[in-house]
């Protein structure tokens, strides 16, 4: 059958609905994070790294994540595929669509199917191949009021960088199999490090402020990670710098998970008919602990919903505040008959 070369207004079309996609959305070397001439090394990087960070596993119930995981998924596909890609590159998306409807290939691998491809499994948790730097875990103490309210922190990092430097080194290492006959019908197997050679590298320290974003609700060991940004390793990926959430002592208040505790001190008039009272809380606003009742010494009140916030949640933890009672000193004895004569 005689094939038809696609016309010009075909192609015109194309190239008009491929201009509107990327004016619409995001392209999938922006998906990916690469430039548009990456190599394949560089989007295979890319990909690992994003997969891992959006993975289903690590993202329960987060639909935002799932959706990236699926656009990252769906651009590796793409980009990895050097037909696909080809047409990607010159017509977009919509180039793809006509592509399969006019029997190209059709829908690859599903999503797990790259991702187990890609790692040689099916989970998230397997031991992946890459040589890895390692991790830098940096504890750090978040204010009450940052955990309380959200805040950002910057903090001073300073860390192993990899420059350009003099000369060639060998690189890309491997062991290489073949045979050599040691004899008529006889041969023996030899096995030998093979190396390429690369440009040389070299350790240069290097330092600069990172902002770390504290979320609301956040707990004692939660941690705010930065991909690839922890130690270097020669022909490998950076390990990941993780800040470790702790909480910095507050001089009003103390928290236990959810819940924060107080101690607030009434005199013993107050204690004996009732006060009124306000603290102060995290946030600045006024919350009002007053009472008609008798308080007794250590006392504690609890305040539903005047608690640290929950993590990704709306609702918040208690307040319990604790009443010590502050009795005088001394009492003259006009005072104590006084009092003698109320209490009998």
């Amino acid at each position: 059958m005689a094939r038809h070369r696609a016309g010009p207004v075909f192609l015109l079309s194309i190239l008009l609905l491929h201009a509107l996609a990327v004016l619409g959305g995001k392209s999938f070397y922006e998906v990916l994070q690469v430039p548009k001439g990456a190599s394949d090394d560089q989007i295979k990087r890319a990909y690992r790294k994003l997969a891992l960070k959006y993975h289903p596993d690590k993202n329960q119930g987060n639909e935002e994540a799932n959706k990236r995981f699926a656009e990252i998924n769906n651009a590796y596909e793409v980009l990895t595929d050097s037909e696909k890609r080809n047409i990607y590159d010159r017509y977009g998306e919509e180039g793809l669509r006509q592509h399969a409807a006019g029997g190209g290939r059709g829908p690859g691998m599903n999503i797990q199917d790259i991702f187990s491809s890609f790692f040689g499994g099916g989970t998230v948790e397997e031991e992946e191949r890459t040589p890895r730097g390692d991790d830098v875990i940096v504890e750090l103490d978040a204010s009450l009021e940052d955990l309380y309210m959200g805040g950002s922190l910057k903090v001073w990092r300073e860390k192993n960088v990899l420059k350009s430097a003099p000369g060639k080194r060998r690189c890309n290492c491997r062991n290489e199999q073949y045979h050599r006959q040691i004899a008529p019908g006889m041969y023996q197997q030899i096995t030998e490090q093979v190396c390429e050679e690369c440009p040389n590298v070299k350790y240069v320290r290097e330092g600069y402020f990172i902002t770390v974003d504290v979320e609301k609700g956040m707990k004692d060991g939660q941690e705010v990670t930065f991909y690839e940004d922890g130690e270097p390793i020669i022909d490998g990926e950076n390990g990941d710098l993780k800040f470790r959430i702790r909480t910095a002592p507050h001089d009003r208040f103390r928290r236990e998970g959810d819940d924060l505790h107080t101690t607030v001190t009434v005199s013993l008039l107050e204690a004996l008919v009732g006060f009124e009272k306000n603290i102060k809380q995290l946030d600045g606003h006024l919350m009002d602990i007053s009472t008609q009742a008798i308080t007794m010494p250590k006392e504690v009140r609890r305040f539903k919903g005047e608690g640290m916030p929950l993590y990704t949640s709306s609702k918040k933890g208690d307040l319990y505040v604790t009443f010590e009672v502050s009795f005088p000193r001394l009492l003259t004895e006009d005072q104590k008959r006084k009092i003698k004569q109320i209490l009998s």
